[in-house]
């Protein structure tokens, strides 16, 4: 399993659109994507950081992702974000959230 963590500074005032964004168009654009499994977003208490983490089955599906639909997701946040946006990915070495999911289903 594969994580990529985007980091970016969200303008001033802008936490509720951008809570709107990604439920209403990012996350439904995620789900369709091949090898996508959750997506943890969290945003800081001043409401000025944002760190999206989303897992992938595979490193190639995580890259097919980024070539694909990453430019969408961020022209989705046009005008709700500023300065940089950081990307990094990771191998999943353990995750409870498998286990939780798992509980909450049954």
């Amino acid at each position: 399993m594969l994580a990529r963590k985007v980091s970016v500074r969200l303008k001033p005032d802008a936490a509720g659109q951008f809570i709107q964004k990604m439920e209403n168009q990012i996350i439904p654009l995620l789900r369709k994507q091949e090898g996508f499994l959750d997506e943890l977003t969290l945003i800081s208490a001043s409401g000025k950081e944002m760190y999206a983490y989303s897992f992938w089955e595979s490193s190639e599906d995580a890259e097919r992702y980024n070539q694909v639909a990453f430019n969408d997701v961020m022209n989705a946040l046009n005008g709700l974000i500023e300065g940089p946006v950081r990307v990094h990915t990771y191998m999943v070495a353990n995750s409870t959230f498998h286990k939780l999911a798992a509980a909450v289903g049954s």
